[in-house]
């Protein structure tokens, strides 16, 4: 890979929100390689930004902090969506903004006032039906966290991913997942390959979902504090990290969403050379869920 982006997204409505909130952190591999971090762009713009760059680096990867579909009995079951890529379809067209309206009639759609049962989590994810929330990858990422593999870059305990169903609430991500369906599509559509509903390789450019946690381990994220000694800490040990622009730094010290963007960055680039070879996931339900890269499992 010649080019490698990793997008702290949002799913803020307002362009604003949008600017404010959407980091990117990109590595080029020219000049023996140099890593700015960006924000400014409303999703909209990050879609057509990508595939602009896309036209002058085709061996790229993109990795985004969302989840690219929700669990099968859902998209298959009860959208009649044979996969992913059409579910896209179905939110872009249709379902979207309707779940993340307020008053959503649906009540699997919780996290905040006027959602599901005035926010908080549905019975029928509950008790013993509590996994029907999640995705395989997402019950994989919780497991993988805690039980060390050989080639796993690290070991996050107490992880916990949140359901594609939690549209509001700390950790949520069912609405920037929402939100960025669409772009999925946009990006497939202009000739991006979107892994694992598409083959890895090097002939296209491809898109990797990608779990924040997993590449920065554990680390307070939201203290500015917290997030200087981590970096300082990464320049003494990591000859990549010392050699960052001062201005990079300052961005990821400041921000939650860019010391994301930047970490990812940082590790997606360092584990580059994986993207082309990921196969395919083991489980079967992949082409409807989706999969999330894990740093060191291929």
């Amino acid at each position: 890979m010649e080019r490698v982006v990793a997008v702290d997204w949002s799913g803020d409505r307002s362009a604003a929100g949008q600017r404010k909130k959407i980091w990117a952190g990109v590595w080029t591999a020219e000049a023996g390689g140099r890593v700015r971090l960006e924000s400014g762009r409303t999703r909209v713009e990050v879609a057509e930004w990508l595939i602009e760059m896309a036209r002058e680096t085709p061996r790229m990867v993109v990795g985004f902090d969302f989840c690219f579909s929700f669990p099968e009995w859902f998209v298959r079951g009860e959208m009649g969506c044979a996969d992913a890529p059409a579910f896209w379809e179905l939110v872009e067209r249709e379902h979207g903004e309707q779940w993340l309206a307020a008053g959503c009639v649906d009540p699997r759609f919780w996290g905040r006032a006027g959602a599901g049962r005035g926010g908080k989590r549905p019975v029928e994810f509950s008790g013993e039906r509590l996994h029907r929330m999640l995705r395989a990858t997402d019950i994989d990422c919780k497991i993988a966290a805690v039980i060390p593999e050989a080639e796993r870059a690290a070991r996050v305990k107490g992880i916990a991913p949140k359901s594609v169903f939690q549209i509001g609430g700390a950790g949520s991500v069912g609405t920037a997942s929402l939100r960025g369906m669409p772009v999925l599509k946009r990006l497939r559509e202009a000739g991006f390959a979107v892994w694992p509903f598409d083959r890895a390789g090097l002939k296209r450019p491809m898109v990797v979902e990608m779990y924040t946690r997993l590449n920065t381990g554990a680390v307070r994220k939201s203290n500015a504090a917290a997030r200087a000694a981590y970096l300082l800490r990464k320049r003494k040990e990591d000859a990549a990290y010392a050699a960052l622009p001062r201005g990079v730094m300052e961005k990821a010290r400041g921000s939650e969403d860019a010391f994301d963007a930047l970490v990812s960055c940082m590790v997606m680039t360092a584990r580059r050379a994986e993207f082309a070879r990921l196969r395919a996931p083991k489980d079967p339900g992949y082409r409807v869920e989706g999969w999330t890269w894990a740093p060191g499992v291929r």
